[in-house]
């Protein structure tokens, strides 16, 4: 429909020759409600639908405002007060013909305002497609677009700003050297693997590659933490019954979430609220304390709890500081070591080391726990008066950041989505793998292979070899008037 496999569609033409319409803002009460129109015949939809005051027919001027009715077009009963405003192509979100109603926010006022509009002779839009016209027409490209549902979905003001530097077209220009440098590369190669017996000017190939697999690491690892603030971290609180994982969840959020009591097994199932750790959103998840039992309704929620731990990426193991690990401590540290594999000796791993508080004869070790987890960080603190909680938020963000990749809290963030990140890695280890083989001497149409499918790889991002499939993918995701 849009393109295939070689991206061959006509961007900055208007593909269209139907006219759409969708409620574009949220379904409820609210201060206002608009249904966007967007289409060849978008200005005669609104001219069958919304009756300007006075009893004014004159068509819509472009960019202005003007207040009205909206009225049903088959019996002319009116529906509505409004505002409506129409922009002009191509100066509009689709570079189409486009009119939006605003109306009173209730959902039956939009609702009937909409099917106003499907009576006058537009169609209802799928999910996305206002975007999607957007980028076919030119006016995105496929980063931009993918930028837009970042916005929309933002929940920190921080992941807000990466989305809006990616909607004005950050990603793309920063490929875009990249994309120079490979095109340059493989028109040398190409030459020379095709006419070897002609004098092709001298070109530093090599150098070239090497640059850009550099970039494309480089953005890689950006891109890692623009995912962090994008999509958030899961993180589990777990450890044997009592040693304060509850109170923990209440010092992080700053609030009394969950019911904490001397009673051993007080936590039966698993409890989720989120926080935002310097810009990055964290869901915890507070579990049930393991250990060995016959009560039917704690081995429920032990299970649930392995299963929590299962779908996290990082783990908060607490342990009492007052005391040494019980046999229930070493057990809850074996399983985490078994489900991090034999290679992983704790990295994703904060060791709590909670009611650093209380008083102790002795200076308990838990030199035990750490032999188990050898690579897993430290943190003592008082959850009861909140002693070290900064100290643990500090690791828990460097342990977050770290789990992205190979970075420090101090790499400047790019939006990316999951699937722009594998993208990015795939378009730099092909332009890696070319620039070591052009080294290694390997046959020039050989090395022109793995260049191309870097130059593919970014045009998947951009926009330029995007396949039907994965445009389709993409939109998909979008809610219906975006």
């Amino acid at each position: 429909m849009i393109a295939g496999e070689t991206g061959e569609y006509s961007v900055g033409e208007t593909m269209y020759q139907d006219t759409i319409a969708a409620i574009a803002t949220a379904i409820g009460e609210g201060g206002i409600g608009i249904v966007r129109v967007s289409g060849p015949e978008a200005g005669a939809v609104a001219g069958r639908v919304f009756r300007r005051a006075r009893g004014k027919a004159a068509p819509l001027p472009s960019h202005r405002l003007i207040y009205g009715l909206i009225v049903d077009p088959e019996s002319g009963a009116t529906i509505d007060e409004a505002l409506a405003v129409r922009m002009a192509a191509p100066h509009s979100y689709t570079r189409e013909e486009v009119v939006e109603l605003q109306c009173h926010g209730g959902p039956i006022a939009t609702r009937e305002t909409l099917r106003a509009c499907l009576r006058a002779g537009a169609r209802p839009a799928e999910p996305g497609e206002f975007t999607l016209r957007a980028f076919v027409n030119g006016r995105l490209d496929l980063a931009q677009a993918e930028a837009v549902l970042g916005i929309v979905g933002a929940r920190t003001p921080e992941a807000l700003g990466v989305a809006v530097a990616g909607l004005r077209g950050r990603l793309g220009g920063e490929l875009r050297p990249t994309r120079d440098r490979l095109i340059d590369a493989l028109a040398y190669l190409d030459a020379s693997a095709d006419f070897p017996e002609d004098e092709i000017p001298p070109s530093d190939v090599g150098a070239a590659l090497a640059e850009a697999a550099a970039r494309l690491d480089t953005l890689a690892r950006r891109a890692a933490v623009g995912t962090l603030y994008r999509e958030g971290v899961r993180v589990a609180i777990v450890g044997r019954p009592n040693v304060g994982k509850s109170s923990l969840l209440n010092a992080l959020l700053r609030e009394d979430r969950a019911i904490v009591t001397p009673v051993a097994g007080t936590t039966r199932d698993v409890i989720t609220e989120s926080i935002t750790l310097r810009g990055i959103p964290v869901v915890l998840l507070d579990t049930a304390g393991i250990a060995a039992t016959t009560d039917q309704i704690e081995q429920l929620g032990i299970a649930r709890s392995r299963a929590a731990l299962s779908a996290a990426a990082l783990v908060l193991f607490v342990l009492d500081a007052s005391a040494p690990p019980s046999p229930d401590d070493l057990s809850v540290a074996t399983a985490l070591r078994e489900r991090l594999g034999a290679d992983d000796e704790g990295g994703g791993v904060l060791l709590v080391l909670n009611k650093a508080d209380l008083p102790t004869d002795t200076n308990p070790s838990h030199d035990a726990v750490r032999s188990i987890l050898p690579a897993a960080r430290v943190v003592t603190l008082s959850a009861r008066t909140g002693a070290g909680l900064a100290d643990l938020e500090d690791a828990l963000y460097a342990l977050a950041i770290g789990a992205a990749g190979d970075l420090t809290a101090e790499t400047d963030p790019a939006l990316a989505t999951t699937r722009q990140r594998e993208t990015i890695a795939r378009a730099r280890d092909a332009a890696r793998h070319a620039a070591d083989a052009f080294d290694a001497g390997v046959p020039l149409d050989l090395v022109a292979v793995d260049a191309r499918a870097a130059l593919v790889a970014i045009g998947e991002i951009t926009g330029e070899t995007a396949s039907e499939a994965i445009l389709d993918a993409i939109f998909s995701r979008f809610c219906i008037g975006k």
